[in-house]
């Protein structure tokens, strides 16, 4: 199964910021990519609230594999804001 390098925390982070900044999103800058390197640390506080909603799955999500896998896959992700 393939992974990412990135921290998934980074991941999230970088994906709102894109989502603020790009055209492709709800931004103005067609071309974001170094305004989203600069300030997706501005969104890690949301990027662990979202990893923090995900720790439960829905039952759909719940259906197609393993709860206590992924509840210790989010986990893992979450711990990551201590060992900082």
């Amino acid at each position: 199964m393939p992974t990412s390098c990135t921290p998934a925390v980074e991941r999230i982070a970088r994906v709102l910021a894109g989502r603020h900044l790009s055209l492709n999103g709800e931004g103005q800058d067609a071309h974001a990519s170094s305004a989203v390197d600069a300030s997706w640390p501005d969104h890690v506080e949301d990027a662990y609230a979202i990893l923090h909603t995900l720790r439960e799955p829905d039952a759909q999500m719940a259906s197609a594999g393993d709860v206590a896998v992924w509840r210790s896959m989010i986990g893992a992700a979450l711990a990551s804001r201590t060992n900082a």
